[in-house]
């Protein structure tokens, strides 16, 4: 019986193949272009479905032939990254029949109880998710937890952020719990975990996605009331993290988003009165611990002073330091325009290398039942000192990218 059932398949294959050939000989090829802006943009992931009758193959090429990578979600989405354009600058790519040729792309696999995102083979960062891996043996249990990133590193592998830092050991690099609420009547505090009102806690891994162009992955956490008789969970939250390949950028960065979704798990809402950190916290490498400029900061509006820039709103701020052997490496953190009371308040430490953005800064709001409130970053990581029109371009490409325009050819 399994001969004729092999014979079946090499048929059912080779049937299959003059299919997709005849299907990419009829397809159409087209062109893309993206129009011009008043702005230089950088690191635009351009996005666009794929025409029904675009090759199954495809390739995109720009005005000089060379292939751009591009990848093709299951829903027919295809993205592509453009690197840089200028100011006044429209640009045209070819899509056509053809092979682009290997990349290794954004790979995303377990790594010793982690999870690791790894651009063209060097490590990007890790989501923890092992609660129990600690730094040291004196980590209090109420503050062991997981569902953050940690570490994040450099083009050149320079580790930019911190955990478990000795005077703060409740920070965890990219972290995004709540500090001051009211729930039920009570004050839960998500954030400080020592206090034991409130936790945030890893869920579970939801899935993983790699590909030449993006990679990355969904989770789930949970913020918990720890002051009721009973621990209530007041908000469900999920991370989306999207880690691209930025290959061709004239000065090489790690370019990642999160995407965070927090929505009540009862019937009652959130309240976060006003107060100045929490829901965001970005906390850097130790090598950057202490007063004055040991920290590097430099925001949108042009300040570097973490006094003076304390409490001021910002589209981005960039936080990062010198290092041993005289490297220099940082995080840029762009707010995207869509984030609630955008642009948002900052949280300079005066002390640490941390910085939180801070919408209850500008008052009282609630999260409630029904109403998701949704949280969009874009991180640029990159050695050297901060350039502020580079950073710019960057937060172009992220608020208002380019739309692409297909034409048959």
């Amino acid at each position: 019986m399994s001969f004729p059932l092999r014979i079946a398949s090499r048929s059912f294959a080779a049937a299959l193949a003059c299919a997709t050939v005849w299907s990419d000989a009829a397809a159409k090829n087209f062109r893309v272009i993206l129009a011009a802006a008043d702005v230089d943009r950088a690191g635009q992931v351009i996005a666009f479905p794929l025409p029904a009758d675009a090759p199954k193959s495809a390739v995109l090429r720009n005005a000089d032939g060379r292939a751009v990578p591009l990848q093709t979600d299951p829903d027919g989405t295809a993205r592509f990254i453009v690197p840089a354009q200028r100011a006044r600058e429209s640009l045209v790519f070819t899509l056509t029949s053809g092979a682009g040729g290997p990349r290794e792309g954004v790979v995303v696999a377990p790594d010793r109880g982690e999870l690791k995102v790894s651009v063209a083979g060097q490590a990007v960062l890790y989501y923890h998710l092992d609660r129990d891996a600690v730094p040291r043996a004196d980590i209090k249990p109420e503050i062991v937890r997981a569902g953050y990133l940690h570490p994040v590193f450099s083009p050149t592998g320079q580790l930019v952020t911190d955990d478990y830092p000795s005077n703060h050991p409740h920070h965890h690099g990219i972290w995004t719990p709540w500090t001051k609420t009211g729930f039920q009547g009570r004050s839960p505090d998500f954030w400080n975990m020592q206090n034991k009102t409130g936790a945030q806690e890893f869920v579970a891994l939801d899935r993983t996605w790699s590909g030449p162009v993006q990679g990355g992955f969904q989770a789930r956490l949970k913020m918990v009331d720890l002051s009721a008789p009973t621990p209530v969970t007041a908000l469900h939250e999920t991370w989306q993290v999207t880690v691209y390949d930025l290959g061709g950028a004239s000065r090489p960065v790690r370019m990642f988003d999160l995407v965070t979704t927090q929505t009540c798990a009862t019937t009652d809402p959130l309240i976060l009165p006003e107060y100045h950190y929490g829901g965001f916290g970005f906390r850097a490498a130790a090598a950057w611990n202490g007063p004055g400029d040991a920290a590097r900061f430099l925001t949108s509006e042009g300040v570097t002073d973490r006094i003076m820039g304390n409490n001021s709103r910002a589209r981005w701020c960039f936080l990062g330091g010198p290092l041993k052997d005289g490297a220099f490496a940082g995080t840029a953190t762009l707010g995207h325009p869509s984030n609630f009371r955008a642009p948002q308040p900052v949280r300079l430490h005066p002390n640490m290398p941390y910085f939180s953005f801070v919408p209850q800064l500008l008052g009282e709001f609630r999260i409630e039942p029904g109403t998701p409130y949704v949280a969009r970053f874009r991180f640029i990581v990159a050695d050297g000192e901060p350039d502020r029109a580079h950073l710019e371009a960057y937060w172009h490409g992220y608020a208002t990218p380019a739309v692409a325009t297909l034409t048959p050819l």
